[in-house]
């Protein structure tokens, strides 16, 4: 008994067993490529360094969190401020700015 039509009628290609041979060694070769990066990505630790200016902007933000308000100052100078009577003396506060950079950096003013 004769069988027609299998695969719609057409001829069907010989398996190339050399290609399929070479196409297997590159997917296993692309695989393992693929699981070498993800082992040493996760084998990778990460880390973090600060430069010196860095960890003093640190050390200041610390101090500054840590000093004491005097909130009845605040509100003092918020209300002068708002009402239009707070002046500034830009000598003085130039050297008081000269002078908490020298103690913040260690340097003289």
């Amino acid at each position: 008994m004769a069988i027609n039509n299998v695969n719609n009628g057409g001829v069907k290609s010989p398996i190339d067993n050399q290609k399929l041979s070479q196409q297997q060694t590159l997917n296993n070769t692309t695989n393992q490529a693929e699981s070498q990066k993800a082992a040493s990505a996760t084998n990778r630790q990460d880390s973090v360094s600060l430069t010196q200016s860095a960890q003093q902007l640190v050390q200041v933000q610390r101090k500054g969190t840590e000093a004491p308000i005097n909130q009845e100052k605040v509100d003092r100078i918020k209300k002068a401020i708002q009402s239009g009577q707070y002046s500034v003396n830009p000598e003085a506060l130039a050297k008081k700015i000269a002078n908490m950079e020298s103690e913040l950096f260690g340097t003289k003013a």
